[in-house]
């Protein structure tokens, strides 16, 4: 933390020396824009803390040249449009499964949930034919949820009710939610067994629910600029929600992938959250924090996605978060503390562009008072 720490304390302490009130009309506005942030840095330096620590106790506690089996049910939920165009990207991430899983998972089944008579339906069912290990799950057209779900929160919704009619919502059977485009590797499939084992020694003190790392190698991104846009979520990832996730209570949300949780506590919380439920990784968050105060954590695993191919899906994709997330930081359903935390993080994320350097020297330019100094 000492590279951190200590320009942080120089720069404040010769701020504070030369200080004195500025009287331009620029200085307020300014001096809110640029300490808005300054909570989720605190909360972001504490999570790079708990991260550097966690995977040094994962150092000293495992042996890297053992093999750790994990002799309990890993369920891979992968739930996907069905497109031609997004089927190489399905394929590259299933065979991942199947190629690194096993060795650490005995007890492995990945369900890929697709729509009935998707565009790809047929090159699917081809893949599924590669692996034993993969089962094709078809949503019906006709299946509705009690409160109207839809999209992706509808497949995870109809594959969830599925494993409760077959039994395998207990303690022992863990589900891996995975995007349709983000794959893993075997340093992921160790860091998975090596977690879910440490639950089964933990006994009572278990955890619930983790979840690692996403990560955007640059072979897999077409665009080059949204790949750049997207490099800012890893070192999230092992800072603000590894603060969070980690300490027990995810007030930051979590990811729709890499996310693993156990089958029982899953079938108690379910994914119908309504029609307007766009952000649902989030809202499922929201009431596990709820109901099983720490018991959630972050672990060392990494999975591999892809970024946007382009940069009208950049935008579309965020303009979803935005307002999905707004609308959750508005749903009264939601406990008060994790609304208030997600309303301040997402006018953190809106307001982003207006403080860049490039936007307030601009705007001075306008008005004629180059004067960017803050209060």
């Amino acid at each position: 933390m000492w590279p951190l720490l200590v320009p942080f304390v120089v720069i404040l302490a010769i701020v504070a020396w030369i200080y004195h009130p500025n009287a331009s009309i620029l200085s307020w506005p300014i001096t809110v824009l640029w300490t808005w942030p300054i909570i989720n840095s605190l909360i972001g330096i504490r999570g790079i803390y708990r991260t550097r620590r966690m995977l040094r106790e994962t150092r000293e506690r495992w042996d890297d040249t053992e093999l750790t089996v994990c002799p309990e049910y890993l369920i891979v939920v992968v739930p996907t449009i069905g497109r031609p165009d997004t089927y190489p990207a399905l394929e590259r991430s299933v065979m991942s499964y199947v190629r690194h899983l096993p060795a650490h998972f005995p007890w492995l089944r990945v369900d890929v949930v697709v729509e009935e008579n998707c565009e790809a339906m047929r090159r699917i069912v081809e893949l599924a034919s590669r692996s034993r290990l993969i089962r094709v799950v078809t949503v019906p057209k006709r299946y509705q949820t009690a409160n109207g779900t839809r999209f992706k929160a509808r497949a995870n919704n109809y594959v969830h009710e599925l494993r409760i009619e077959a039994r395998e919502d207990s303690d022992d059977v863990w589900v891996l939610h995975m995007d349709d485009d983000t794959g893993v590797g075997p340093d992921t499939a160790a860091a998975l067994a090596r977690f879910i084992e440490e639950q089964h020694r933990a006994g009572p003190d278990a955890k619930h629910m983790a979840q690692g790392m996403l990560t955007y190698p640059r072979e897999l991104a077409v665009s080059r600029l949204t790949w750049l846009a997207d490099s800012v979520r890893p070192a999230d990832d092992i800072a603000r929600f590894a603060a969070w996730t980690g300490s027990g209570t995810p007030l930051a949300g979590v990811h729709g992938e890499l996310l693993l949780i156990r089958a029982s506590i899953e079938a108690t919380i379910g994914w119908d959250f309504g029609p307007k439920s766009i952000v649902e990784d989030a809202q499922f968050a929201f009431i596990f924090c709820n109901r099983y105060k720490g018991r959630s954590a972050w672990f060392g695993g990494r999975c591999y996605g892809a970024s946007p191919a382009t940069l009208r899906d950049f935008i579309k994709q965020r303009e979803r978060w935005c307002w999905g997330l707004v609308a959750l930081a508005f749903n009264r359903s939601m406990p008060r503390r994790c609304r208030g935390y997600l309303g301040y993080s997402v006018a953190s994320w809106v307001v982003g562009p207006l403080q860049h350097i490039a936007v307030v020297l601009a705007v001075g330019f306008l008005l004629s008072d180059l004067n960017t100094s803050p209060e």
